[in-house]
């Protein structure tokens, strides 16, 4: 019990930490930054690659979309993909700018209660589609890790030999859950009041593919938007290590963690008015427009089920 306890209280005091801090760095970038430069960055785009790069962000869309088609294949529900993927695109916009309990829990649930689902069915592709991106994001930040391809600062506790191990413990977890989606003899196991079932190894693979994916694309989108020099994996590691302090920071849309990062680990490679502008870029294309498309999508949404509603009520009626 005093374990548990200290555990909360750890937890609060690291993320009152990440409160305090954000602010300060976010206070010293904008003091300190030349806003010229972050204009001249973002005038500099080209129409093409803004459009390009808001391609890379719907199919990142797609991809994340895809993972309640896979909740479909493990629930055995029968709504349509045409159902489903509107449903699970806007969850994620909302989930991405409002926080998870907002988009992807409370939000989930109402669309797909709507449709017909019961709360069982939901909380199974809920907790499908947590695995997927999280398995996904444990095999890329895995190789990336292991392979040494992010630089951190020598201020860093972690330091580089520490990241390598951790990318190898991740690489660890994927491995794990792949070879117990395979061969374990037991499939199910009762938590609470929650049923947990194994998924088919085969399902499993395409969690990981699928996840993994959703991740790349992201960082696609990040490295499309900054000077081509720099190196892929590089960016990739440095979006995947922002994720972790933004998800322990509990920030909607993770607001001043990524900038933070990204200013950190790209110190003197970059800019900063060049780095900025790009992440303000991809802030626009990978958040705000998704989200005004999921704002209308959900009012269709809603209009769709008040119809099917009272379309039930009248047959109701006739019989």
């Amino acid at each position: 019990m005093q374990t548990k306890r200290w555990h909360t209280w750890a937890k609060r005091l690291f993320t009152v930490a990440f409160l305090i801090l954000i602010p300060v760095l976010l206070y010293t970038l904008a003091r300190n930054l030349d806003w010229n430069e972050v204009r001249q960055s973002l005038l500099a785009y080209k129409p093409s690659t803004l459009v390009i790069g808001l391609v890379l962000a719907l199919c990142s869309y797609l991809v994340f979309a895809s993972y309640d088609l896979l909740g479909r294949a493990y629930t055995g529900h029968s709504l349509p993909a045409r159902q489903v993927l509107p449903v699970a695109f806007v969850c994620y916009a909302f989930n991405l700018n409002f926080t998870t309990w907002v988009g992807g829990v409370a939000l989930r649930y109402r669309l797909y209660g709507r449709l017909g689902l019961d709360t069982a069915t939901i909380t199974k592709i809920l907790t499908l589609g947590l695995l997927t991106n999280w398995m996904g994001y444990m095999l890329l930040a895995g190789v990336v890790f292991a392979s040494r391809q992010v630089k951190l600062p020598d201020s860093w506790a972690v330091g580089v030999s520490g990241l390598q191990l951790i990318g190898f413990l991740l690489l660890a977890i994927v491995t794990g859950y792949l070879l117990a989606c395979a061969f374990a003899k037991r499939r199910t196991w009762q938590w609470r009041e929650h049923e947990i079932t194994l998924p088919s190894l085969r399902l499993a693979l395409c969690q990981v593919a699928l996840g993994a994916s959703n991740w790349a694309l992201m960082a696609a989108l990040i490295h499309w938007l900054l000077p081509h020099e720099l190196f892929y994996p590089s960016v990739l590691g440095i979006l995947l290590i922002s994720c972790v302090a933004g998800v322990v920071a509990h920030i909607p849309a993770g607001l001043g963690v990524l900038e933070a990062v990204f200013l950190a680990l790209l110190h003197g490679q970059l800019g900063q008015g060049t780095l900025v502008a790009a992440l303000l870029g991809y802030r626009t294309l990978y958040y705000l427009i998704p989200l005004l498309l999921a704002v209308v999508a959900y009012l269709v949404l809603e209009k769709r089920a008040r119809a099917m509603r009272q379309q039930g009520k009248a047959t109701l009626r006739k019989t």
